[in-house]
């Protein structure tokens, strides 16, 4: 499957059930692109462990936070909109031991333009939000 956005690969995942909330409507799971890190919805996601291995390293390998970071990254395109779902994220990422903002900067510099959004500057609001 490919990116709507950008034509790039998708990698496919569930999302748990506590983490659903934070999905735009009522699917399973979600598809993450590669190239540009857009987020979508996805209605028959693999019942496996996430495999983030396409993506940046930035990552990390904790399930617990790696799913949270992708989701999150995939909000930030509405600060507005997301607002809360945003900070709940942030939350959770960081219960996990990871710094969100560190990966966000990572992901800026891996990334850069090619990304969904700026990153960079979505990291500096993110600042200022929290």
């Amino acid at each position: 499957m490919s990116c709507p956005d950008c034509g790039g690969d998708l990698v496919s995942f569930p999302v748990p059930a506590d983490l659903q909330q934070f999905l735009p409507g009522n699917a399973p799971g979600a598809s993450v692109c590669q190239s540009c890190l857009t987020l979508e919805p996805e209605t028959e996601p693999p019942t496996a462990v996430p495999d983030f291995t396409g993506l940046d390293s930035s990552i990390p390998d904790n399930d617990g936070a790696a799913v949270p970071l992708v989701l999150l990254v995939g909000l930030l395109d509405s600060l507005a909109m997301h607002r809360a779902e945003i900070t709940a994220l942030l939350e959770r990422i960081e219960r996990e031991g990871v710094d969100p903002l560190l990966v966000l900067d990572r992901l800026d510099a891996s990334y850069g333009e090619a990304a969904h959004v700026d990153l960079g500057r979505r990291r500096r609001q993110l600042e200022q939000l929290l």
